[in-house]
């Protein structure tokens, strides 16, 4: 089984030398070519990680073992943290993160942390989906008008082409615009 290992900071100002040398106090010993480190906010989601993304599609293969040092490093918020772990075990690749009181995510009692894990992820969406549409009720009671904005130029410019009695087809082309929109400004 080959081991890697994934370590990340957020500034230029920071090193991932003190996460290296934690996982090999637990007794990880990572060859320096199977270290990843990389310098980049927290809250950009795992996949979009360019190191992280490119350690788990092209480096890593079925039964390796990944080792991060805080459960963090594999996403920047519950959801991504599930959804990286999914991907993980589905490509039949290991999970150890050391800051868990259950280390190994693949194990009975790892899988059964996951199962939590993915009960706080479904709470955690719930909780942005009631906020969101909290927040749309507040804008919409403060007479905060919601959606695109009118396109009034874009209406006088069709209602225009129309006055010259162009076609629907013609006053797209004219105007440069798609003929969805026209036809949508047509009768205004």
């Amino acid at each position: 089984m080959r081991i890697f290992s994934y370590c990340r900071v957020s500034t230029t100002e920071q090193t991932t030398e003190n996460q290296i040398i934690a996982i090999r106090q637990k007794g990880y010993e990572v060859n320096h070519a199977r270290t990843i480190s990389e310098t980049i906010s927290g809250s950009v989601e795992a996949m979009k990680r360019e190191k992280f993304k490119m350690l788990i599609n092209h480096q890593m293969e079925r039964g390796d073992m990944l080792v991060v040092l805080k459960l963090d490093r594999l996403g920047r918020d519950n959801i991504d943290v599930q959804n990286t772990i999914n991907l993980l075990t589905d490509k039949g690749i290991k999970v150890v993160c050391l800051d868990l009181p259950v280390a190994d995510l693949s194990s009975a009692e790892g899988k059964l942390m996951l199962q939590m894990f993915s009960v706080f992820a479904e709470f955690e969406r719930n909780r942005i989906r009631e906020r969101t549409k909290e927040g749309l009720e507040r804008a919409k009671a403060q007479g905060k008008k919601l959606g695109r904005p009118e396109a009034y130029g874009t209406t006088q410019s069709v209602q225009a082409k129309k006055a010259e009695g162009l076609s629907q087809s013609k006053a797209a082309e004219v105007l440069g615009l798609g003929i969805a929109t026209v036809k949508r400004h047509w009768n205004k």
